[in-house]
């Protein structure tokens, strides 16, 4: 599939440095608790790592409890792409950017009703905050 934002292995690694390439690259998982934004609160948006493109807004984080940074909507549908994951042995959702293809992370159907029931399962290293869309549009 042709992506917006390509690049070569070597340039992706370069880009990335060595675990988050893994994650968003070769489809690894960051271990449970670790990430940086897990138990964030600050505003702002959360940009691809792999691209800087615009994916969340702090304004549908939430505190799912599961050990990774969850959100409850992306800021455009556009912005994630979805595929069926069967590598564990169960059926799971794998979410992606758009933009330039890289793992994200898993989309689940168990976040309460009040926040519209979806869970955006997100690895904290395939992302960026910026602290106020200013400082995105900038």
């Amino acid at each position: 599939m042709a992506y917006k934002v390509e690049r070569t292995e070597t340039e992706w690694r370069q880009h990335l440095g060595p675990a988050a390439y893994r994650t968003l690259r070769e489809f690894g998982t960051e271990n449970p608790w670790s990430g940086a934004y897990v138990e964030n609160d600050d505003p702002g948006i959360y940009q691809c790592r792999g691209c800087d493109t615009a994916l969340f807004g702090s304004d549908h984080k939430f505190n799912a409890e599961c050990g990774w940074a969850a959100f409850s909507a992306p800021l455009a549908d556009d912005l994630i792409e979805q595929y069926e994951d069967r590598s564990q042995g169960m059926l799971r959702t794998e979410i992606r950017c758009s933009v330039c293809g890289s793992h994200l992370g898993f989309l689940f159907q168990d976040a309460p009703e009040e926040l519209g029931g979806w869970r955006y399962c997100v690895n904290s290293i395939g992302l960026l905050l910026r602290e106020s869309m200013s400082s995105f549009m900038s």
